[in-house]
């Protein structure tokens, strides 16, 4: 049997790159698991707009679409944030914003497709004016009336295809890059929705997918009453913990050249799948606390957000640690080795991507490190609805919070908000066990935080960068998920 030793290019072969886009296009297709939303994205609808947090998988998504419409022929265009620099950032009124970006991203369909092709037109913007903005007609009668010559014959199939069912499929992606919630970003995206349906409604044979960051999607929908029409369009990315373990099972698996079936993995009670693990980690977590001799899968699922890169981010940094211990496979001291670094980076990326939201979010999250009296108590991260508000107003009295859109933020505002963007995870006790419930699986909670019966703890994700001057309480305090 091989021995790991944990290289780089071993770590990254087993556990994915964090960021798809970067992905070797042959393995990121080879680990890739599906779930219902990769269904739903891909559906041949006009629109498909897909919402969620960082790291949960929207561009790997898109990277696994785009090769496999090209694997059955289909045209396929993705358009990043270079692609459109400018586009939507100018205009007198809302309207003249939309006509930017209906002319400006038109251009752009027909260039990359026409470069795709190794075809040219000298000035694309002029000559897609004969055709009313009817990209699709533009490019069709482009085409037959001067088919390219020497094509390879994978886009030769796909012109053909192309020419016989005049269909496009554009996939805007990363467009929360640069970022910062200003109403004008927030007008930018709104009009770059409604340029899309007027689009697809004039050209039937194109449709759109768009990733978006579930912060951008909200502010757009709340600030801007004409998003209620792509409401219906709206997909969002979620995982369970148990797809999050078979996804594991099977980049481990396919790291070591063996198939799998992915729907019967998905029908294996997590007891059975953790006998995959012990070729890679310690198959039980040898700590303390309520972790002490737990099964190292649930410790793993018990620290990410139900984010795919956080898993990878997880078992990377602790395979570093496994080689630098001259280890062949991970053992609890490395994931405890790494555990506050892992912490300080979690917690650090919430503030960076919800910053535009609340600029002083890390004033806010910070001051949820758990009081003397608290620690003293037990109760550590967890809380009563009344204890939670109770917790954010002394903290409000450094000063109170002001959202980006100018509203002043009110301890109940600032509770939904940290439950909204995972920091707080609703969790009751049933049978024993702790049921945590994420807000992408139960947004009807957000705005209330009362008569459900839930209490609130903040993530054990964000607990050591909180708390780092006393570990090994935090391993006490802790409590592991039920197995979803």
């Amino acid at each position: 049997m091989t021995r790991l030793s944990f290289s780089d290019v071993e770590i990254q072969r087993l556990f994915g790159h964090e960021a798809a886009e970067d992905e070797d296009p042959v393995r990121l297709k080879e680990y890739y698991f599906k779930t219902s939303v990769y269904d739903q994205v891909v559906s041949n609808l006009p629109l498909r707009i897909l919402v969620g947090h960082k790291g949960i998988g929207k561009s790997a998504l898109f990277q696994v679409a785009i090769i496999e419409d090209r694997e059955n022929h289909r045209l396929p265009i993705l358009i990043k944030p270079d692609d459109i620099v400018g586009l939507g950032e100018n205009g007198n009124n809302f309207l003249e914003i939309i006509r930017n970006w209906k002319e400006g991203l038109n251009e752009i369909i027909a260039r990359k497709v026409l470069t795709a092709f190794d075809s040219n037109q000298p000035n694309i913007k002029a000559s897609m004016q004969h055709y009313g903005g009817m990209i699709v007609d533009f490019l069709h009668e482009t085409f037959k009336n001067s088919t390219p010559v020497d094509l390879d014959p994978a886009k030769q199939i796909i012109l053909k295809q192309f020419l016989n069912t005049r269909s496009i499929i554009v996939y805007i992606d990363d467009l929360d890059r640069g970022w910062e919630g200003l109403q004008k970003d927030v007008k930018r995206i709104s009009a770059l929705l409604n340029a899309v349906r007027d689009i697809c409604n004039e050209n039937r044979g194109i449709s759109f997918k768009i990733s978006l960051r579930s912060d951008v999607y909200y502010l757009v929908r709340t600030s801007d009453e004409s998003t209620d029409k792509i409401e219906g369009s709206v997909i969002w990315q979620s995982w369970t913990n148990h797809e999050i373990f078979v996804l594991l099972i099977k980049r481990i698996e396919t790291f070591f050249g063996r198939g799998i079936d992915e729907e019967a993995l998905l029908q294996l009670p997590q007891s059975e799948l953790a006998l995959y693990l012990p070729r890679v980690f310690e198959p039980v977590f040898i700590g303390q606390g309520h972790w002490k001799n737990a099964p190292i899968h649930r410790v793993l699922m018990s620290l990410i957000r139900k984010r795919p890169r956080d898993l990878v981010k997880l078992c990377t940094q602790a395979a570093v640690n496994a080689r630098e211990k001259r280890f062949d496979h991970i053992k609890t001291l490395n994931f405890t080795n790494i555990f506050e670094r892992y912490s300080q980076a979690r917690i650090q990326d919430t503030i960076n991507e919800f910053r535009s939201e609340l600029p002083e979010i890390e004033r806010l999250l910070l001051n949820m490190k758990p009081s003397k009296k608290e620690r003293t108590s037990k109760q550590g991260f967890k809380y009563k609805t009344d204890a939670l508000l109770n917790k954010i107003e002394n903290i409000m009295q450094g000063g109170s919070f002001k959202f980006a859109n100018g509203n002043i933020a009110e301890k109940k505002d600032l509770a939904a908000f940290m439950y909204k963007i995972n920091f707080l995870t609703a969790r009751k006790e049933i049978s024993g066990e702790i049921v945590r419930k994420y807000f992408e699986e139960n947004r009807y909670l957000y705005g209330n935080l009362v008569d459900f019966g839930f209490d609130w703890e903040v993530h054990p994700a964000y607990r050591w960068a909180l708390q780092p001057d006393d570990p090994k309480e935090i391993f006490h305090s802790l409590e592991l998920s039920a197995e979803d």
